[in-house]
């Protein structure tokens, strides 16, 4: 269930960059996701799609790195700050995680939640 719910906030961080490149499907699943959130959210649409879009760059290069995982680290963006949480199996896979984040143009801070596990 876990790797289902991370792939699922994947795809729609994917989804969500597309929308931004001008995919109109993407956009009207996009734009449902990011209107649930508006309603929810004290953020205004700028801050709330700024911070998706750090969230989905940051996944991306997650998926794209061989030293970390996408399925074992939650990203969360809030105003720029970006939390990580989740698991790793060491130290430099989470010094790793954060140099990637370190790349995302937009990130003001990170925060990391991230336990390191010894298989």
């Amino acid at each position: 269930m876990k790797i289902a719910v991370k792939i699922s906030s994947v795809l729609i961080g994917f989804m969500l960059v597309n929308s931004l490149l001008g995919c109109w499907p993407a956009l009207l699943v996009g734009g449902t996701a990011a209107g649930y959130y508006v309603g929810n959210d004290e953020r205004d649409v700028k801050e709330i799609v700024d911070d998706a879009s750090i969230t989905a760059a940051v996944n991306a290069l997650f998926l794209k790195d061989r030293a970390v995982s996408v399925l074992d680290i939650n990203v969360d963006t809030r105003n720029g700050v970006v939390t990580l949480n989740g698991t790793v199996s060491s130290v430099e896979k989470e010094e790793r995680a954060i140099e990637l984040v370190q790349q995302v143009r937009g990130v003001t801070k990170i925060i990391s939640r991230l336990t390191v596990v010894v298989p």
